[in-house]
């Protein structure tokens, strides 16, 4: 029996795609924290990560993600992804953002910290309510740096 080229094709592509990993979204009140086991319910500062297995972590907060990133091996993570405190609920690469640490701006877990997509967007609100800028780089600097793991 003979399979037409356009099944064995499509066959092909799922067997690939299906392989890759990929974020989901976020169960708000309903997933659990990866690092310090609280239900994730902020949608300003929830986060995602994303093994190259295809393996899914939820945070309730930002800190959380950093803390457990650094307690991991990153380059087995394809994806880390957090909510723009502007757009709530919105996932965007962790990597490529712009991040206030402002007491001025409560998170879960004490840390304070906020992400934003545009770094425009980070300026304003700092203007408006104080702190300091991170890029990611230097946003895991400042956590190794300062000994910042809110739960040891």
């Amino acid at each position: 029996m003979k399979y037409p080229l356009s099944v064995f094709l499509l066959l092909l592509l799922l067997g690939l795609t299906a392989c890759q990993p990929s974020s989901r979204p976020i169960r708000y009140g309903e997933d659990i924290c990866a690092f310090c086991k609280m239900t994730v319910v902020s949608k300003q500062h929830a986060a995602e990560l994303v093994t190259d297995k295809g393996r899914v972590y939820t945070f309730d907060a930002i800190e959380c993600m950093v803390n457990y990133a650094q307690q991991n091996d990153e380059t087995s993570f394809s994806f880390l992804l957090v909510n723009d405190f502007l757009e709530p609920g919105r996932l965007i690469d962790a990597q490529a953002c712009e991040y206030l640490i402002s007491e001025n701006i409560p998170s879960p877990m004490g840390a304070f910290l906020s992400a934003f997509e545009k770094e425009e967007n980070a300026k304003a609100l700092q203007a408006e309510k104080g702190g300091e800028l991170y890029n990611w780089q230097k946003l895991n600097q400042h956590f190794k740096e300062a000994g910042l793991n809110y739960f040891e």
